[in-house]
C-alpha cells in the first residue's frame, strides 16, 4: 500500500515557500514565548548489525531538522532529546527554562514505536490544565499515524496531532496556531479549541483526532498529501540543531544546558546530511518513490559545502553521512554538487583533506558514473552503501549481475573509495551452491573478494508503505508468533526474519548469522592489518573489529528468536494492521493514510466544509481568520 500521489503538477510547494513562511513566523515569534522538547524514541533493542556504532554516534537528521526550524523561525527554548543517549527521560517530569513546555514532539521510525507509545502515555499523565501540544512524527507517523492516537476509554492517551510530512507541514500547523491563540493561552488550547473549526483542513500532511473524551479519538481526520519542499536549499541550517542536544544522562529530566559545542564531536563524530531524496526505481519493497511523489529533490553543491565547513568550524566533525535514497540518481545533478565539492576549500586546504564521507548508491549507477569516481573521491567521498540486495538478481532487478557487482566494486577500490554491500536474503536463497554465485555465502565471497569492506544482510521484511505490505500479511506470510513469542514492532528491522513462507524459516535466521561469520571474523581482522582490502589502511581492520562486535549483539539477540522458529509453532496473521479507529478525509473520502481495513467514518458526522465554509465557520465560533488564508 504506497502512499496515494497529488495530482500531477501538484506534488510540489511553489519555489520561496517555504522561505516565505519561515520570514512570517520569525515576524511573530517574539510575541510567544514558546518552550518545546523533541524527543527521538529508540528502541535499545535494536542495536545489533548493521547498524550498531551508527545509531548512537549518529545523531538522526530527522529530529535535528526539526529544531533547526524551530530555532531558525524564533523559538530558541527548544531541547532534542534522543533515547540512544538518555533512556531514562521522562516527559512527565520535563522542564524546560523552569516550566513545562509549551509542546512536546516524538519522531520515531517503526521499529521504535513501542517506546514511542510509552513517550506519549507519559506525557498524558501531566495534568491537562498544564499538558504540552503533544504532536508525533518521523516514518513510522508518515505511514500509519492512527499508531499514536487510543481508542480504548479505560486507556486514555495519544497525540493531539500526527505530521504526516516534513518541515513545512509543522511550520505551517504553528503559524495557524500562532495567529489564532489568545494571551496568556497554551498553544494545546488553541489547538483544541479550533481542531473542530475546518481550518486545520487547509494544511495537507496532518492527521488528528475529533472527540469529547480526553485521550480517546473517536474518528481521526486526514488532510491528505502532504506538498513536498522541491529546493532543498530551502530547508534551515542543520548546524542549529546541534546546539539544542540534550547531553546524554540517566537522569528522567533535562540538564539545565544542552550538550556544549566542544563536546558534540565526541558523542556524534558523524554527522547526517539530507543532500538529495528520491530513487529513479520501483522497488516493490521500498516506500521512497512514492514518498517522494516520484520526484527527485536535490541541495546545490554550494548549500551542502557550506553545511559540512561550517558544522566543522563550530563542532570539530569531519566526518558525515549522506541520507540519500540514490545520490547517483542523476548524473547531471551529482556532477555538480562533485566538482562544487573538489573545488572547495577549507582553511587553505581541499576540501577531502578535511573531510570524509559517504552515502547510498545502486551497481548500475556507479556503472553509470565509471568515469567520474575518482571525481567523487576528490569532493571527499571515502564510503558508498550499495543496495545490491542479490547479485543474481533474483529477487529484483536494479541493473546488477554478478559481473556487473565486480566491476563496480573494483572501480571504486582504484579510486580508494570503500565499497559497502547492503544485501536481501529471501526464501528461495540456499546457504550455498556449487558452481553458482546464488547461494548466500557463494555472494558474500564474491563480494569480499572484489574488496567489499562491510557487508550488511538483512530479510525481506514487510515495509510500510510499499508495495508488497499489505500482501505480506494477506498472504499469510507474516508472523503473528513463534514457538510462543509474539512479534513484536522492533523486531521488523530485517534482522528477524518475521516473514517467510519457507518451510524452515529457522535455517533462513541462521543463514544470516552464518553469512556476517564469514565476513566478520578475527582471521579476516588479522589479514585486513596486513592485506587490507582499502587504500585507508585501518577503514578495512576498523570495519571488522565493528562488525565483530555487531556480531556478537546479533547472536545474542537473535539466536533464540531462530530456535523458537525451528520449533514449528509459527502463528500466522491475516489481515493488514490497520487503524481500528474511522478515519476520513476532508472531504469525506477514504483517508489518503488508511489502509484496508480501516473503518470508514459515517458523513452524517462529518460536518465537512469547504474551505470558505471554515473561515465563515472560524470567525461565528470566536475563532479569528488565518492571516495566511486571507
Amino acid at each position: 500500500m504506497e502512499l496515494p500521489r497529488r495530482n500531477r503538477g501538484d506534488e510540489l510547494l511553489k519555489p520561496g515557500e517555504l522561505l516565505s513562511l519561515r520570514r512570517r513566523l520569525r515576524s511573530i515569534a517574539s510575541r510567544h514565548d514558546l518552550a518545546t522538547v523533541i524527543a527521538c524514541a529508540f528502541d535499545h533493542r535494536t542495536r545489533m548489525l548493521p547498524f550498531i556504532y551508527a545509531d548512537t554516534r549518529m545523531a538522526p537528521a530527522g529530529v535535528r531538522a526539526i529544531g533547526s526550524a524551530m530555532f531558525d523561525v524564533g523559538f530558541q527554548k527548544t531541547r532534542i532529546v534522543l533515547q540512544q543517549w538518555n533512556r531514562n527521560f521522562r516527559p512527565s517530569q520535563t522542564r524546560l527554562d523552569g516550566r513545562i513546555p509549551d509542546i512536546f514532539m516524538v519522531s520515531s521510525m517503526q521499529i521504535h514505536s513501542a517506546e514511542c507509545r510509552a513517550l506519549i502515555r507519559d506525557a498524558c499523565r501531566i495534568d491537562p490544565v498544564h499538558r504540552p501540544l503533544i504532536i508525533a512524527g518521523g516514518p513510522r507517523t508518515i505511514y500509519e499515524p492512527w499508531d499514536v492516537f487510543s481508542d480504548d476509554p479505560n486507556d486514555p492517551w495519544g497525540a493531539d496531532a500526527a505530521v504526516t510530512g516534513e518541515e513545512y507541514v509543522l511550520l505551517s500547523l504553528l503559524e495557524v496556531l500562532l495567529s489564532i491563540r489568545a494571551n496568556d493561552e497554551s498553544l494545546r488550547t488553541t489547538f483544541m479549541r479550533v481542531r473542530n473549526s475546518g481550518i486545520l483542513d487547509e494544511i495537507p500532511g496532518l492527521v488528528y483526532a475529533r472527540t469529547d473524551r480526553e485521550g480517546v479519538a473517536e474518528e481521526l481526520v486526514d488532510t491528505g498529501i502532504q506538498r513536498l519542499l522541491g529546493d532543498l536549499d530551502e530547508l534551515p541550517h542543520p548546524v542549529l540543531g546541534y546546539q539544542l542536544l540534550e547531553p546524554p544522562s540517566r537522569k528522567v529530566m533535562l540538564g539545565s544546558q544542552p550538550l556544549p559545542a566542544s563536546r558534540i564531536r565526541r558523542y556524534s563524530p558523524i554527522a547526517s546530511l539530507v543532500l538529495t531524496l528520491g530513487c529513479k526505481f520501483a522497488c516493490p519493497y521500498c516506500p521512497i518513490p512514492a514518498y517522494n511523489q516520484r520526484q527527485y529533490r536535490v541541495k546545490s553543491g554550494q548549500r551542502i559545502a557550506d553545511e559540512m565547513t561550517r558544522l566543522y568550524k563550530e563542532y570539530g566533525v569531519r566526518g558525515f553521512f549522506g541520507a540519500d535514497d540514490n545520490f547517483f540518481n542523476d548524473r547531471e545533478r551529482t556532477l555538480d554538487i562533485l566538482e562544487t565539492l573538489a573545488r572547495q576549500r577549507v582553511d587553505g586546504s581541499d576540501l577531502r583533506h578535511k573531510f570524509r564521507w559517504g552515502t547510498e548508491v545502486t551497481v548500475h549507477d556507479i556503472l553509470q558514473m565509471k568515469e567520474h569516481l575518482r571525481k567523487a573521491r576528490q569532493a571527499g567521498i571515502r564510503a558508498l552503501w550499495i543496495g545490491v540486495e542479490d547479485m543474481t538478481a533474483t529477487l529484483i532487478r536494479k541493473g546488477q549481475s554478478v559481473d556487473k557487482t565486480s566491476e563496480a566494486f573494483r572501480r571504486l577500490q582504484e579510486c580508494g573509495i570503500c565499497p559497502m554491500p547492503m544485501m536481501m536474503h529471501h526464501d528461495t536463497q540456499p546457504l550455498y551452491t556449487f558452481g553458482k554465485p546464488y547461494g548466500l555465502i557463494n555472494q558474500v565471497r564474491l563480494l569480499r573478494k572484489v574488496g567489499a569492506t562491510s557487508l550488511q544482510v538483512l530479510m525481506i521484511t514487510p515495509a510500510t508503505g510499499s508495495k508488497l505490505y499489505e500482501e505480506t500479511f494477506t498472504s499469510g506470510m507474516t508472523y503473528e508468533s513463534a514457538g510462543g513469542r509474539r512479534v513484536e514492532p522492533y523486531m521488523f528491522d530485517a534482522n528477524y526474519v518475521v516473514a517467510s513462507k519457507h518451510a524452515k524459516p529457522g535455517r533462513k535466521q541462521l543463514n544470516i548469522m552464518a553469512a556476517y561469520l564469514y565476513f566478520y571474523n578475527p582471521l579476516r581482522f588479522l589479514i585486513a592489518l596486513v592485506r587490507p582490502k582499502s587504500k585507508l589502511y585501518l577503514a578495512d581492520a576498523g570495519m571488522q573489529l565493528i562488525g565483530m562486535w555487531g556480531l556478537t549483539q546479533t547472536i545474542r539477540r537473535t539466536f533464540g528468536w531462530a530456535l523458537r522458529l525451528m520449533s514449528g509453532d509459527i502463528q500466522r496473521k491475516t489481515e493488514v494492521p490497520a487503524s481500528r479507529i474511522p478515519m476520513r478525509g476532508v472531504d469525506g473520502t477514504t483517508a489518503s493514510h488508511a489502509l484496508p481495513g480501516t473503518p470508514q467514518a459515517e458523513l452524517v458526522q462529518m460536518n465537512v466544509k469547504s474551505p470558505g465554509e471554515s473561515h465563515k465557520h472560524s470567525e461565528e465560533s470566536g475563532v479569528d481568520a488565518w492571516p495566511a488564508q486571507k
